[in-house]
């Protein structure tokens, strides 16, 4: 059992600001966690100070139960991987992934016992002994994943493994991690990564760190939100939040409350004066109060000729006229950039290809159960 406990964890390097400020966080023994946020947020600091590279300002670091703040990195029952990879040039896969085994005096035929079970878990055989420069970038990292599979930790870290790889090997290794965790039930696993699709993909809990300000204009990171994948996408707290989370980002409207009814609240686009109703109670909001209307380009249907007006129709009361701009032809999806007047361009997402041309007027509709709302401050309602 190796859960990871994070209490009032802060971190400052000398009379800089703080790069982390009050961090509480439970990640259970078998979980896989991700750290995403923006560069600066403080995600990799977090995961140094787990591993003991890094020493907490303040709070205290518990693993499997036992307060760690003052046990060394190899005591701690962690193994890491980097992003630079870090293996030893001089030697052989085999040794490298075995280097750590040897230090603790752990009989020949154990290691060798251990070594070969990590190759064939990770399809290594056949390059035992090749040196690193003869391995491609991905074979290196899993050649660093070996490393510290042998080990058998209670707690795998992931500092943006896969950062150095092309965009095939990074689907590639990413399956390949998940299946190490999954194999490695009792482990935890951290992973840190800027990137939203691993984030999305591997994690059963992301937590989301941003770059806040306190009163006196320093930055630190804090924790934006924490939930599963689905929570943050379905669910944001804030506008960062639901920016931040998605593929393309979130459309953003300024708007103004013009009606409440029970769980429906109507708002009105202020470029555009054209109204949206969303079936979202407007809890703690007042007609002609500014809001940010959010909707994910996913969330947009294409109407039909004559679908906007058509009487019944459930768009009629939010339909968004707009002329495309731009469309981008991806294969099995089409991005459409749509603009109007002094309005705030829109993405739209369609499945598949489109016979849409720029400069051709459409009619959207937002789906009124799926668009969120923001206060002006950026907290969801």
């Amino acid at each position: 059992m190796a859960a990871i406990s994070l209490q009032g964890i802060s971190k400052a390097f000398g009379e800089h600001a703080p790069v982390l400020r009050d961090v509480n966080l439970e990640i259970a023994h078998d979980e896989f966690c991700v750290f995403l946020g923006p560069s600066g947020c403080g995600k990799s600091t977090l995961l140094r100070i787990i591993a003991g590279l890094e020493d907490p300002s303040a709070g205290e670091i518990s693993i499997g139960g036992r307060v760690v703040n003052t046990v060394s990195p190899a005591k701690r029952g962690v193994a890491m991987v980097f992003q630079s990879y870090a293996l030893f040039p001089h030697m052989t896969v085999a040794e490298n992934m075995s280097f750590g085994l040897k230090l603790t005096k752990l009989p020949a035929p154990e290691v060798v016992r251990k070594v070969q079970e990590a190759a064939k878990i990770l399809e290594l055989g056949p390059l035992l002994n090749r040196k690193p420069a003869a391995l491609s970038g991905g074979q290196r990292q899993r050649v660093a994943i070996g490393r510290a599979i042998v080990r058998e930790p209670g707690v795998f870290l992931f500092d943006e493994p896969l950062s150095n790889l092309d965009a095939t090997l990074r689907g590639q290794t990413r399956v390949e991690i998940a299946r190490i965790h999954r194999r490695f039930s009792e482990a935890s696993t951290v992973y840190v990564t800027h990137d939203q699709v691993e984030a999305m993909t591997l994690a059963d809990k992301i937590v989301l760190l941003n770059v806040s300000r306190d009163a006196s204009a320093s930055a630190s990171g804090s924790i934006a939100q924490v939930g599963t994948p689905m929570d943050l996408y379905l669910r944001p707290n804030s506008r960062f939040v639901a920016g931040f989370i998605g593929s393309p980002q979130m459309n953003f409207l300024p708007a103004m409350v013009s009606k409440i009814e029970g769980a429906q609240t109507t708002v009105t686009l202020r470029a555009s004066r054209e109204d949206v109703r969303i079936e979202r109670a407007g809890a703690g909001l007042t007609p002609g109060q500014a809001v940010m209307l959010g909707v994910r380009p996913e969330h947009i249907a294409l109407l039909a000729p004559g679908e906007a007006e058509g009487k019944g129709s459930r768009y009629v009361d939010s339909t968004l006229k707009r002329t495309v701009s731009l469309v981008e032809r991806l294969g099995e999806q089409s991005y459409l950039h749509c603009s109007e007047a002094d309005s705030a361009t829109l993405l739209v997402k369609l499945q598949g290809n489109t016979l849409l041309r720029s400069g051709e007027v459409v009619h959207l509709a937002p789906d009124p159960a799926s668009c969120h709302l923001f206060t002006e401050e950026g907290h969801a309602v």
